[in-house]
C-alpha cells in the first residue's frame, strides 16, 4: 500500500534555471535574500558557503579548500594521501549549476540553494569530486549513443531524539501517543501516525521541485521508504542529495530525527537505497533491454552480468561505512550476494515485473547511507563494463538466494581493497578518485577502531 499526493506532479517551475539570467529572475521573483552554495563531498554531505543574494550575483569567485573532498565522516583527513596530492591545501573554484537552483523551504529568511561543481584553477574539473564521477560515467554511455535511466528508492528510520550516542535508538511517538513495537510493513495506519510530518515533507519537496512517486511504511519499526520518479541519473542523484536534507529538516521540525544509517536499530531490518536502472537508445528512445518483439536482449543480459561481475569490487561505494555491513546478513531482508532472479527480493539483483518498455534491473545492494552520486555511478559503471565486454550472467535463482554463499565483501577494509585492485573500475573512475576515496574509507575505519563497543564490555570484560 502507498500514500501519494497528486499535486506532486505539478513541480516543473519550482527548480532549475537555464542561465544566470534565469537564476537572477528566480531569485528576484521570490525575494530571495541568501543563497546556499553547496557541493556534495565524498560522504554526500553538503559543504559550502552562505552568501547574500546580491553578493552572489556580483561576480565574486566562489572557492573552498581542496581538502573538503578528503574529509572523513568524522571530520578527519587521511594526511598520508592529502599531503601528497594537495600539500598546500589550495582553493578549488566552485561553479554554480543553475539547473539545480531551488528554494530552501525550512530557512527562516527567503533562501535558495544551488549545487556547485568543483574545478582546479586551471579549469580542469576535480576528478575525485562525487558529482564529477557520476558525470564521467554518464558521458561514457552517451558516447555510445545511450542514455541511462534510474529510479532510486530510499529507506530511512524515524527515531526519538538521541542526545547521548551511548544509548540505543528508539522509534518515535506518533499521534496515538505510543511508539511502534512490532513491525508494520506497508501499514497505512502506521504511516498515518506521522501524517503531519509527511505533509511537511511533501510541502518541502514540492517547494524544491522534488518528485515523490510513492511513500510507504517499510519492515522496521518507524522505517519508511520514499520512491522517486525515474529519470536522468545526475538529476536523480541531485534529488536524493536534497531529499536526505529535506527529510532530516522536516523531522527536526517535529522533534524527532530521520536517519539514513544502514542499520540504526539492532534486531530491525537495515535501510537500503535500491536503484532501478535501464538504458535507452538516444536516437530512437527505445529501451535497449527489450527487442521489437518485447523479449529481453543480449544487452540486457550483458548489463546484468556486468553488475554480477563488478559489484563486489564497487562495494565500498554502495556500502561505505562499518555500519553498512551490519545490514548485509543472511535472512535480514537484504542481499548477501549478486545472484539475480525475476521478481525475487532475496537476490542482490532483481528483475521487477514490467512491460517490455519498462524492463529494468533493480540493484538491491546499496544501503541508504551511500552517497547517491557514487552509488548510482558505481551501479551504472558495472553495467557498462558488462555491455562493453558482452558478458553472460549466471542462471536466475528460483526461490531463496539466502541459502547461497556470500560473494560480497563483509567489511569496509575488504571492500576498499577490492576497489583498488579492480583495474576495470579504476580505469573508469580514475586513479585520483580511487586513491582519495579508499584513503578516506581507511581513515574512517581507524576512527571506528578507537571506540570500545558495548558488545566487548558485555562479553569480554569478565570472561577473557
Amino acid at each position: 500500500m502507498a500514500k501519494k499526493r497528486a499535486h506532486q506532479n505539478k513541480v516543473s517551475h519550482t527548480r532549475g534555471a537555464a542561465s544566470i539570467e534565469e537564476a537572477r529572475a528566480f531569485v528576484s521573483k521570490r525575494n530571495i535574500e541568501e543563497i546556499e552554495c553547496v557541493v556534495p563531498n565524498q560522504a554526500g554531505v553538503a559543504r559550502g558557503k552562505v552568501m547574500p543574494a546580491e553578493k552572489f550575483f556580483g561576480g565574486p569567485t566562489m572557492s573552498l579548500p581542496g581538502a573538503i573532498f578528503y574529509q572523513t565522516i568524522a571530520g578527519d583527513y587521511p594526511h598520508e594521501v592529502l599531503d601528497k596530492d594537495a600539500p598546500a591545501d589550495g582553493d578549488l573554484v566552485l561553479e554554480p549549476d543553475f539547473s539545480t537552483i531551488a528554494l530552501v523551504p525550512w530557512a527562516n529568511d527567503p533562501t535558495a540553494q544551488i549545487i556547485h561543481e568543483a574545478f582546479y584553477r586551471d579549469g580542469r574539473p576535480v576528478e575525485h569530486a562525487p558529482r564529477q564521477v557520476l558525470k564521467r560515467v554518464i558521458e561514457l554511455y552517451r558516447r555510445r549513443g545511450w542514455q541511462p535511466i534510474v529510479a532510486p528508492e530510499i529507506e530511512f528510520y524515524l527515531v526519538k531524539k538521541n542526545l547521548d550516542p551511548d544509548y540505543p535508538l528508539e522509534p518515535p511517538i506518533g499521534r496515538s501517543g505510543r511508539a511502534e513495537i512490532g513491525r508494520q510493513a506497508y501499514s497505512i495506519a502506521a504511516v498515518n501516525e506521522f501524517d503531519d510530518l509527511f505533509e511537511l515533507i511533501y510541502d518541502y519537496s514540492e517547494a524544491q521541485g522534488l518528485e515523490i512517486d510513492t511513500l510507504i511504511h517499510e519492515e522496521g519499526a518507524g522505517q519508511m521508504e520514499i520512491n522517486l520518479r525515474h529519470g536522468d541519473p545526475l538529476d536523480l542523484a541531485d534529488q536524493v542529495f536534497l531529499f536526505k536534507r529535506t527529510i532530516r529538516e522536516a523531522a527536526l521540525k517535529h522533534d524527532m530525527y530521520a536517519t539514513f544509517m544502514a542499520k540504526p536499530i539492532a534486531h530491525q531490518p537495515g535501510s537500503a537505497m535500491h536503484i532501478h536502472m535501464s538504458v535507452t537508445d538516444i536516437e530512437s528512445g527505445h529501451n535497449i533491454f527489450s527487442d521489437k518483439d518485447g523479449k529481453p536482449t543480449d544487452e540486457f543480459f550483458s548489463f546484468l552480468a556486468g553488475l554480477q561481475t563488478h559489484l563486489p569490487a564497487a562495494m565500498s561505494m554502495l556500502a561505505p561505512y562499518v555500519n553498512s555491513y551490519r545490514r548485509l546478513t543472511r535472512y535480514s531482508v537484504a542481499p548477501i550476494n549478486v545472484a539475480w532472479g525475476y521478481d525475487n527480493r532475496t537476490t542482490g539483483l532483481r528483475i521487477p515485473p514490467s512491460e517490455p518498455s519498462g524492463r529494468r534491473v533493480e540493484n538491491r545492494v546499496p544501503s541508504s547511507d551511500a552517497n547517491p552520486y557514487l552509488a548510482i555511478a558505481a551501479s551504472l559503471a558495472c553495467g557498462l563494463l558488462g555491455l562493453e565486454a558482452g558478458l553472460k550472467p549466471s542462471d536466475p535463482v528460483v526461490g531463496s538466494a539466502y541459502s547461497l554463499d556470500y560473494d560480497l565483501p563483509r567489511g569496509i577494509l575488504e571492500a576498499a581493497a577490492a576497489l583498488e585492485e579492480s583495474e576495470a573500475l579504476t580505469g573508469l573512475f580514475g586513479d585520483s578518485f580511487v586513491r582519495t576515496y579508499t584513503a578516506v574509507k581507511r581513515a574512517e575505519f581507524e576512527t571506528f577502531m578507537e571506540v570500545i563497543s558495548p558488545w566487548e564490555r558485555e562479553f569480554l570484560l569478565l570472561n577473557v
